[in-house]
């Protein structure tokens, strides 16, 4: 038996399997913090000026609702392809790591501000109203309410995303991507090395279980850390606090 898997995994460059582990790594850090960063607002956009929220603006909504769900759409390998000039021009390449940031965060954007709208509205209701009610401004409900409260759901949502770059990732890989995905599909597909293809789907697997596990015991801990609401709190001010 041990001779069976010391003659199967004779082959491996485990030099260059920990260099596209590192790319894979890198390349979900870069597009994660992007993604967070733009989907984040991006959601709550949708939150507020969806119809009967803080700031309703119908019309703004499905304009902007038919933009998000048109980038959904997109197949990601179809949108790689499609935003190499777009990626050549804002980072010099369109290969490697840095080349596939950009689609990276295109696609999964989206995505993601889909969630932080879907968190934002299984806050309750009363909560908006109570901050109304005390004249707090539409950015102090965001901030002091909205936001805090729904945090178990955003961490559930950015455990979802980074899930899906994970995903993304491995099919950049086609494209000359860099990262576990490419070395599955040069060692093997094109060159049938079966060796090479388990690892990689093995670290896959192992990347996708401490993803899951670290966001699931975020969302535990800040939903056991989740207090009664205060609408006099310091985030949350207003003339009628005492």
């Amino acid at each position: 038996m041990n001779a069976t898997l010391a003659a199967f995994f004779s082959r491996l460059d485990w030099p260059e399997i920990g260099n596209a582990s590192l790319d894979t790594l890198l390349m979900l850090g870069g597009s994660l913090s992007a993604t967070a960063l733009l989907g984040l607002p991006l959601g709550v956009l949708l939150f507020i000026t969806s119809p009967h929220q803080l700031l309703a603006k119908p019309g703004f909504y499905r304009t902007l609702s038919l933009i998000v769900n048109v980038l959904r759409s997109l197949p990601f390998i179809i949108l790689l392809i499609v935003m190499i000039p777009v990626t050549e021009i804002l980072v010099g390449t369109s290969i490697g790591v840095a080349g596939s940031i950009p689609p990276l965060v295109v696609g999964a954007t989206p995505f993601f501000a889909r969630l932080i709208e879907t968190a934002l509205r299984e806050v309750d209701r009363g909560l908006i109203e109570a901050g109304q009610s005390m004249g707090a401004s539409p950015m102090q409900i965001i901030l002091g309410a909205l936001l805090p409260e729904a945090r178990p759901g955003i961490l559930a949502g950015l455990t979802v995303t980074a899930i899906a770059l994970v995903a993304y990732i491995a099919m950049a890989g086609a494209v000359g991507a860099g990262g576990l995905g490419d070395l599955a599909i040069r060692y093997g597909y094109h060159r049938y090395q079966y060796d090479v293809m388990a690892v990689t789907v093995v670290l896959l697997i192992l990347l996708v279980q401490v993803l899951q596990w670290m966001g699931d015991y975020l969302v535990m801990r800040f939903t056991h850390r989740q207090g009664l609401y205060k609408p006099c709190s310091k985030n949350l001010t207003s003339p009628f606090c005492p």
